[in-house]
């Protein structure tokens, strides 16, 4: 039976809808998809780096072998062989961590989400790095917090600064490895200094880790999870190491808090799909990382001194950019007059892309700073769209 002429629904959203916010990233990689503009502006790792083959046999092994546990539902906290790697991967430096502590997640950007769920009421303190990752501002303002940064310099986080901003606070969200957006490492000593004050105040320590394998020296530094399991959340993932399409992550909690996200996570999707932590079990368990994540090191090593080789040539004295020794990101400061998104307008019409600074930050945007990210991009084509920027830059001076 058809109805005639039925009358339009006046949707009536939540409040909370009102708060979610579109990735500014998310719609300047729409653009980016047109196969002639050079795109410095996505985190995305390269494709180059993918183990196709391996995953190819993992899922083969897995489907043959044991291919109706694979496609059943699975448990909310993991496939358990998983977490066991996890954990003895993580026990390290005299931290023991137990399987019971890890969560798989789809993806970190759902940890976060979990995270902003069970930690913040709205108008809870959350304190940021300055800047911070878009990703975990966009899943933490969901729950409507106040927002407080933290003092950063050109060595990352300010432990010093925290206190000053910390009455209330429910948690602190860090990156001390490669940092997304600009590149920066905390240092060992920074990163004891930080464990200790969050730990005398009594604050959450998120760390999120994904970048920490990719450094180009190969020394990754500590971790904090292994200075205080009880009050660092740690935050891992399977995309910049292996594959983003898997959508696979992890969380390590301290127990009451595991537990928590647990019940969360059971409310969001019950579970992260069981085949796909089964075939990544499959293909790491036998330490295929300790030879793929060099080709990994050296693939990025190199395309980042590129981009870096390219700016020192054609970028202007009175510009500054980090040198990044992991990761995926450079983070350029310009004169405080040129505005990021007006050069990201002239720069689109000369087919390259980047991503402003402005959005990775939750208060008082400088808006004379921009994210480029090297990885997807051949050394000639950096080496060409560097060129174009630093032309468009220096015709603003």
């Amino acid at each position: 039976m058809n109805i005639e002429s039925p009358s339009p629904i006046a949707w009536r959203f939540s409040e909370r809808a009102g708060q979610l916010q579109s990735s500014f990233i998310r719609e300047i990689l729409k653009i980016t998809q047109q196969p002639q503009i050079i795109s410095f502006a996505g985190g995305l790792p390269s494709p180059a780096t993918f183990p196709v083959d391996a995953m190819k046999a993992a899922f083969d092994k897995v489907l043959s072998t044991a291919g109706k546990t694979a496609l059943q539902y699975g448990p909310t906290d993991g496939y358990p062989p998983l977490r066991q790697w996890i954990a003895e991967m993580l026990s390290k430096d005299g931290a023991t961590i137990v399987p019971e502590q890890v969560l798989m997640v789809s993806g970190s950007q759902q940890a976060l989400d979990l995270l902003g769920k069970v930690l913040i009421d709205e108008g809870s303190r959350v304190l940021v790095e300055t800047p911070s990752y878009l990703g975990a501002l966009q899943a933490f303002s969901v729950y409507r917090p106040e927002f407080k940064s933290v003092l950063t310099d050109d060595h990352g986080l300010v432990p010093s600064s925290i206190a000053a901003v910390a009455e209330g606070a429910r948690l602190l969200y860090a990156l001390p490895n490669f940092q997304n957006p600009t590149g920066r490492t905390l240092s060992t000593a920074r990163r004891v200094e930080l464990v200790e004050t969050c730990a005398g105040l009594g604050l959450p320590l998120i760390e999120d880790d994904p970048y920490g394998a990719l450094s180009y020296k190969g020394d990754p530094l500590p971790k904090m999870v292994a200075m205080n399991p009880a009050g660092v959340i740690y935050m891992g993932s399977f995309s910049k190491v292996l594959t983003p399409g898997i959508r696979l992550g992890y969380v390590v909690a301290p127990l009451p808090l595991a537990r928590c996200l647990e019940r969360a996570k059971q409310a969001a999707d019950l579970h992260t799909a069981q085949l796909t932590q089964m075939v990544v079990h499959e293909v790491i368990k036998d330490g295929f990382l300790d030879h793929h994540i060099p080709t990994i090191r050296e693939l990025y090593g190199n395309q980042c001194q590129v981009m870096l080789d390219a700016m020192a040539e054609h970028f202007p004295a009175s510009a500054t950019w980090t040198r990044p020794e992991g990761g995926m990101f450079i983070w350029a400061t310009l004169p405080p007059h040129i505005d990021a998104m007006e050069l990201l307008d002239a720069a689109i019409k000369e087919n390259v892309a980047f991503v402003p600074g402005a959005p990775f930050y939750a208060n008082a945007p400088e808006t004379n700073t921009l994210r480029l990210s090297f990885v997807t991009v051949p050394p000639e084509r950096i080496r060409h769209g560097i060129a174009v920027l630093g032309k468009l830059i220096a015709a603003r001076m």
